[in-house]
Formats: C-alpha cells, sequence, structure tokens
C-alpha cells in the first residue's frame, strides 16, 4: 500500500524562473549557475549576497531591545543576579549558551533554568519561575519562549522579579505583562525581518546591551575589563537559526555566513566542535547542511529524551574534555532517538495502510496519536508524515495523566498556528495550550477530546486548502547545460548558506542509470550519466533496483575520501523516464 501510494503522490516538478537579475549578477561576476539559481531564490543585486557584518540592521531597530539592553546594563552595574528561562530546543540551548557567554563576559552574575519538556512543560510557567526565584534573581530573560507565557510573567512580577522577554514566536491576542518585551513579530516593531530565530532576537539584545555600557563608559567603571566581541560567538547564532528552520532571509544569511565562517576558522565555541568531531565531520568545510542535520539534531537530542541542561553545558563550556564527554553522551541520545523515531514512523505507516485509500486521499489532514509514543520525538514523525502524504500532520503522545502532548508540521500555504487558533474558536475548550509557527506548533489537548479535535481541525484544514495543494510540487532550478556539470560548481554550492526560503540548488535530468548496487543498510549507488558526464549517485533509503533510464531531481555533493575529493550526485525524487 505504501508504495502504491508513494507512486500516486510523486511530486509535480516546476523549474524555477531565474528572472532578469541572472544576467545583472553575472555580469557582476558571479558564476553565472550560481547567477540562476540566486535570482531564483530573490537576490536582484550583488549587494543582496553580501553577508558583512557591517550589512546588519543595527539593534535599534528592533523594537524594545534598547530598553531591554538598559536594564540588563542597570543589573551589571548593580550586581543584581540575572536568570536565563531556556527552551528546549536547539535554538533556545544556543540562545542560553549565548546569553550565558555575553553576559558573563560583561560582567553580569548569571545562571540558568530550562523546563524539562516531562515535568514542566513550555516556556515560563508559573512552577519554572518558582524554581528560576531559587536562585535569587533580579532579572528573569527568557530565550525562544515568553510571548505566550502571561500566568508565568504575572507570577514572576509578584515576586519582585522583572521580565525580560525576548522570543520570535507569533503574539496571541494578551501579552504578558507587565515585561519588556523584544519580538521582531510584535505589532509595531519595524525590524526589517520578522525571521530572527530566538537565538538571534537574544543577540541583538545583547548587542543593544553592549551599546548601553560603551556608552556609560563601558565596564571599566565597575573593573570589569573590555567589553566582548560578540562576533566570537556568532558559530552560536549560526546554529540555533539553522536548526530552528526559520526562513533565511538577508539578515539571517548574514548572521549563518558569518557563524559558519568561524567554525571552518577553528574559532568556534568548544562544544560545537566536540558536536562535529564525535559525527566524524571536518569543521574546516563546515555547511549550513552539518549544522541542519548533524549538529543540530544531537543537540535538540538533550531536551527529546533527556534534560536540556546537558546540550546547555555543552555550548557554553571551555573545557575541551568535558565537551568531548557531554557530545559523546549527546551522539548516543540521538541514536536512541532514531531507533525510537524509526519505529514510530513504522506505526503511523502502519496505521495510515489500514484506512481505505480513498478516505486517506479525500482528507485534508493527517492527525494520529498512540499511547505507546514518545512525546520527545512526535514532531519528528509529524514533519515524516507531512513530507511523505503532503498534508499538515500532527502526531500526538501521552503527557500528563489525561493530556496528549502533539506537535505539527505544516505544507506550505496552511498556517499552522493559525489553524489551531481557529480550532480553538470553533471548538472551545479542546485545546488546552498551543503555540508555533506558520510552519509547525505544538499543543496540548485532554485525552478524551481526541475525537473532536481531529474533527475539528480537519475542517479548519478542508477549508483552507485547496484540493490541488494537497499535491506536491517541487521546486527545481531546471537543468544544467552540458559543462556545468562540475565538482567547482559543487564546491561553491556547499559553501553557501541554503535553507528554509532559500534552498539549496537540486536539478532535474533524466540519467542512464549504468550501475547500481546496495551499499550500508539499504541504499542504492548508481554510476549514471548525466549530460554526457558518467558521476557517481546515491539514492537513499531504497533497496529494489531501478530502470536503466530515470528523471530525477537531483542535488550536488562534495565527496571526500582518503583525502581525495569527487562529485556525486544525491537523487531525491525519481520516476521512470517516458522518453
Amino acid at each position: 500500500m505504501a508504495d502504491a501510494r508513494e507512486q500516486t503522490r510523486a511530486p509535480h516538478t516546476v523549474a524555477r524562473a531565474p528572472g532578469a537579475a541572472a544576467a545583472a549578477l553575472a555580469r557582476a561576476g558571479i558564476d553565472p549557475v550560481l547567477a540562476r539559481i540566486y535570482a531564483a531564490r530573490g537576490v536582484n543585486a550583488p549587494e543582496d549576497l553580501d553577508t558583512r557584518l557591517a550589512m546588519l540592521p543595527p539593534p535599534s531597530r528592533l523594537m524594545n531591545a534598547g530598553a531591554a539592553g538598559a536594564r540588563l546594563a542597570d543589573a551589571i552595574a548593580r550586581g543584581e543576579r540575572i536568570v536565563i528561562v531556556a527552551d528546549y530546543d536547539a535554538d533556545g540551548a544556543t540562545a542560553c549558551a549565548l546569553g550565558l557567554r555575553a553576559l558573563k563576559a560583561m560582567g553580569a552574575i548569571v545562571d540558568f533554568v530550562v523546563p524539562n519538556r516531562f515535568v514542566h512543560g513550555y516556556g515560563l510557567t508559573p512552577g519554572i519561575v518558582a524554581e528560576a526565584a531559587a536562585r535569587a534573581p533580579r532579572i528573569i530573560v527568557t530565550v525562544d519562549n515568553g510571548i505566550a507565557s502571561v500566568d508565568g510573567v504575572r507570577a514572576a512580577a509578584a515576586r519582585g522579579i522583572d521580565v525580560i522577554v525576548t522570543d520570535h514566536h507569533l503574539p496571541g491576542p494578551v501579552l504578558p505583562a507587565p515585561a519588556i518585551i523584544v519580538n521582531p513579530n510584535q505589532r509595531g516593531c519595524p525590524f526589517p525581518s520578522r525571521n530572527l530565530a530566538g537565538v538571534g532576537v537574544m543577540f541583538y539584545v545583547l548587542l543593544a546591551t553592549r551599546a548601553e555600557l560603551r556608552a556609560r563608559g563601558g565596564r571599566e567603571e565597575h573593573g570589569g575589563g573590555s567589553l566582548p566581541n560578540l562576533a566570537a560567538l556568532l558559530d552560536l547564532v549560526a546554529l540555533g537559526t539553522i536548526a530552528d528552520v526559520v526562513p533565511l532571509d538577508a539578515v539571517n544569511r548574514a548572521l549563518c555566513a558569518q557563524g559558519l565562517a568561524r567554525i571552518r576558522a577553528g574559532r568556534c565555541q568548544s562544544g560545537i566542535a566536540a558536536l562535529f568531531a564525535v559525527a566524524r565531520r571536518d569543521a574546516s568545510r563546515a555547511s549550513a547542511r552539518d549544522l541542519a542535520f548533524v549538529v543540530g539534531p544531537r543537540i535538540n537530542a538533550a531536551g527529546r529524551l533527556d534534560d536540556m541542561t546537558l546540550g546547555i553545558r555543552l555550548l557554553a563550556s571551555d573545557d575541551d574534555a568535558e565537551s568531548r564527554r557531554i557530545a559523546a553522551r549527546l551522539a548516543a541520545l540521538n541514536d536512541e532517538r532514531r531507533a525510537i523515531e524509526a519505529s514510530m514512523r513504522d506505526d503511523a505507516l502502519a496505521a495510515l495502510a489500514r484506512v481505505d485509500e480513498a478516505t486517506l486521499d479525500a482528507r485534508h489532514s493527517i492527525c494520529l496519536a498512540d499511547d505507546a509514543w514518545h512525546q520527545g520525538v512526535v514532531g519528528i514523525v509529524a514533519s515524516r508524515l507531512k513530507e511523505r502524504f503532503h498534508r499538515p500532520a500532527i502526531v500526538f503522545a501521552p503527557g500528563d495523566a489525561d493530556d496528549l502532548k502533539g506537535s505539527g508540521r505544516s505544507i506550505d500555504g496552511f498556517h499552522l498556528r493559525d489553524a489551531l487558533e481557529r480550532v480553538t474558536s470553533d471548538a472551545p475548550g479542546v485545546i488546552r495550550r498551543f503555540g508555533g509557527h506558520a510552519m509547525a506548533a505544538g499543543l496540548t489537548i485532554g485525552r478524551d477530546a481526541l475525537p473532536r479535535f481531529v474533527a475539528a481541525f480537519e475542517t479548519v484544514a478542508r477549508a483552507a486548502i485547496a484540493p490541488s495543494a494537497l499535491t506536491r510540487t517541487v521546486l527545481t532550478d531546471g537543468a544544467l547545460a552540458d559543462g556545468e556539470l562540475s565538482l567547482p560548481l559543487a564546491e561553491a554550492i556547499e559553501r553557501g548558506v541554503w535553507g528554509q526560503g532559500f534552498p539549496a540548488p537540486s536539478f532535474e535530468a533524466e540519467l542512464d542509470v549504468l550501475e547500481q548496487r546496495v551499499v550500508g543498510s539499504g541504499h542504492l549507488k548508481l554510476r549514471v550519466r548525466c549530460g554526457g558526464v558518467a558521476v557517481d549517485a546515491m539514492l537513499f533509503g531504497r533497496a529494489e533496483p531501478v530502470p536503466a533510464r530515470i528523471r530525477a531531481v537531483y542535488t550536488l555533493q562534495v565527496d571526500r575520501f582518503s583525502g581525495e575529493e569527487a562529485l556525486t550526485i544525491i537523487v531525491d525524487h525519481w520516476l521512470p523516464a517516458t522518453g
């Protein structure tokens, strides 16, 4: 059943139109293939590719960043204790480590608390405020959370603790108060990027704090020495930004490019270097893909299966031996996460296989729950279902005694957080808590409310998603002309900053399959002819042979083995060639 349905859901491919800007970029000295790629992603002039820090908008444009910086500068001057309340994903962990490192370097007394997803739930809850209060702070700074923490901010105020909220999630109808809120998505914020990750918001608050201290005469007034170079921490910003899958607009590309440059130059944090080492990756060739699929998942494994304190300790450590120990532990947790994910994914596909094919095809959404599933992995499984069936998917696992904790992933054109808000309006009381973005969200419902939620969510999805939108469309960069497929092109692409909203280049071609054999745990290694060039290729997750000629969408990769470099293509989608 799964194979048949996969074939019927084979994606349409559409080549991106490069537009007139491609010629202008090529005239400016950019490789013609890259010029076409950039132009198809909205880059209109060479300056749009400028990733120098000088091109970033100043912190004064981020609403309330100056007020937050002034309050933190006051705390430093007065010796007041600051406690950072983190989130339990890679964005929250990097934001917390960034704050710990930078504020300490500015002379602050700073500590942190991170909720355990299995005990506390998400955000600045009254319970987390109580734990933070045990450290006697005068200020709580939230990172990657807090915009929905109305009760938590109120609880902090009742204890005489000021709150600075740094977040990037979409605000609800009621903002937490009293608090200084720094969030580019709050109403009235003039910052040119709405897409900063939580770590990016915190970076800007720290820039504002340093500017305030400098305006007051620096740390020398209280014997703290010189102010830190915050650019030295951009590897943390790059990791959190890419791992959180936020759109890579010009601001985020600049932050990530600068962070990747530091990693490649061997000037990254000890913990990031250890994560590259434990994954047997060469940090001197670090790519955005490495942060997304190698380093980020190992950090996230701490919050999914254990306690993100482990990840924050790693990212805040300067002890190489400690970093290696923690990185090894995170690698083991990530292996465990993979095994749990595979089991849950298989269970989910088996459950969907029992649904009549016509019934499943008619649905606009997928919602599944199982008492045996792990709440730390539901988001990954939802992502896998969304990719396979091209429908918004929400997966639930047991929470507290009568709760189900869910995580959802969406398709383009269906705003998941807004959809959940519509469900709360159409079916009051079904959702207990929710939050998130357009493409990802989390929620808690009562166990007995599951059937009502499934029905209400399907109704919202059906009203918002046209049937034609349920067929996946894969955008490609078209076909490479003869002579354009090359190792230098693959190397240039590898050095770029690609991700959500600025996808890595992919190409279309008809491939002659010259050789094929199964390698590893069920992958096909191919030798193909592409545009007159014989090249190695990989088709992951398939052990059955493919036809002698296929129509493929592929990406380029530099294969490094025994000191040698070679071009490899990765086949992402394929169909039998019709010609």
